[in-house]
């Protein structure tokens, strides 16, 4: 019995919101956290930029080697303390 090919939701994703630098994510996870957390990047804020990096890793799958997934990883968590230290700004900021 012949299965249905498997539709993959990410193709269908068109978004022209923000544009990270070509090559981005070949860099060191300390430059792609301080990019992605930019304004220049992401307007609306780290928020923002840690969306674009799972969106990144989600989308490259399989195909991303163990040293790339483990740089990238490491890149998340950086931009994750970025995120938390800019929601706690924002609730001091709204005290």
């Amino acid at each position: 019995m012949a299965t249905a090919p498997k539709k993959k939701w990410v193709k269908t994703v068109k978004t022209d919101s923000t544009h990270p630098p070509e090559g981005l994510f070949k860099k060191s996870p300390e430059t792609i956290a301080r990019t992605l957390a930019s304004k220049k990047v992401s307007p609306k804020g780290p928020g923002s930029g840690m969306r674009m990096l799972t969106y990144f890793i989600n989308r490259a799958g399989k195909g991303l080697s163990a040293a790339d997934h483990a740089r990238l990883a490491k890149a998340k968590e950086l931009l994750s303390s970025r995120v938390e230290r800019a929601r706690e700004k924002e609730k001091k900021r709204a005290a």
